[in-house]
């Protein structure tokens, strides 16, 4: 029973994600309400001390929000508010690996997790609203807002200070009246300001496609081969396994090795689908692509383990299985949606 619970909650928190590119908002919200209470499922059901359970909730959190990043690419058509969150998004990947490799909690304070929640009052936007209509102010309010007055005191609350929140509640019931207090308020302000708000430009939705202009996959048009897209790629599928080596068991190698071979290993996989591009070879939908990757990864995995001069003539291990199948996902999913955006869309926000 408990083993039974272990695998569906953690297969949920890999596939609900995969919903975030059609159905941004409940996906998302859906991904967070799973975060807060996997780790109450665990302990209500299992006997497990948890002792992991820090680096498998920040692993599996990085992938969920790598997934609504790589959806920015697809379904936010605001240059600037795409840039907004490639840096939220990228600054935070930076702050989890750091901590993943020096284990220093404050680090998860300077490096605030602002993406996620500016992603969700985006799509928040959305289900009314062109959110075209946010200027470059409103955009940079919204994240400041988010990061300085939401952000900060949870990270605070949550890997400082160290408090939970349900013993927290117990141990001061009067908060339940202050919090109810509060949320009147908040209330009354946002009903006496309904005036205030805009005509909605469409029916409420859910589902982005209804009114996301349709873009066709742009293979001409995309970036050259060796470029900054190739460069974010590497650097991001690279953290991305750096951070998930930490909690997928029996991986035998250096955090170096690790970099080099899953750097080596991007780079490669954009050369056989660069040469499958130039002999016109498409794919038609996303699961497509998916399976291309996936097929490319293991041949990769496949001739590294039989014929690789570290241990030649065995078989793939799980773990390498286990990360073909990650990058499989994510480069699909960053190759497809990255091709529905112009290029210069996509060139880093250093430029």
């Amino acid at each position: 029973m408990a083993g039974t619970i272990f695998v569906v909650v953690v297969l949920a928190r890999f596939l609900l994600p995969l919903l975030i590119p059609r159905f941004p908002l409940p996906a998302i919200i859906a991904c967070l309400v799973l975060d807060a209470a996997d780790q109450t499922i665990f302990q209500m059901f299992t006997d497990d001390p948890l002792l992991g359970y820090q680096s498998y909730d920040k692993a599996l959190d990085v992938y969920y929000l790598a997934i609504a990043y790589m959806s920015t690419m697809r379904n936010w058509t605001d240059p600037f508010a795409f840039q907004t969150a490639r840096f939220l998004y990228l600054y935070r990947l930076v702050g989890v690996t750091l901590f993943e490799m020096l284990d220093k909690r404050w680090m998860l304070l300077v490096f605030a997790n602002t993406f996620e929640y500016f992603f969700i009052a985006y799509e928040a936007v959305r289900v009314k609203w062109n959110p075209l209509r946010l200027s470059h102010k409103a955009v940079i309010r919204i994240a400041a807002f988010i990061w300085i007055f939401i952000k900060l005191p949870q990270e605070y609350w949550i890997h400082i200070a160290k408090l939970d929140f349900t013993d927290f509640m117990d141990n001061y019931p009067f908060m339940y009246g202050v919090f109810g207090g509060l949320a009147i308020i908040v209330g009354g302000i946002g009903w006496s300001q309904r005036s205030h708000i805009p005509a909605s430009d469409w029916a409420f939705t859910v589902d982005v496609d209804r009114n996301l202009p349709k873009r066709a996959i742009d293979v001409k048009g995309r970036a050259p081969f060796w470029s900054d897209v190739l460069l974010e790629k590497v650097v991001l599928l690279a953290l991305i396994s750096l951070i998930f080596a930490q909690i997928v068991p029996g991986v035998e190698i250096s955090t170096l090795g690790l970099l080099f071979g899953i750097s080596a290993g991007v780079v490669l996989n954009a050369a056989v689908t660069e040469w499958l591009y130039r002999r016109g070879q498409t794919w038609a939908t996303t699961f497509g692509q998916f399976a291309a990757m996936l097929a490319i990864n293991v041949g990769i995995v496949f001739v590294d383990s039989v014929f690789g001069s570290r241990r030649p003539g065995n078989w793939p291990s799980l773990p390498a299985l286990f990360f073909a199948l990650l990058l499989a996902v994510l480069i699909a999913m960053f190759d497809r949606f990255r091709a529905t955006k112009p290029v210069d869309q996509i060139a880093t926000a250093t430029e």
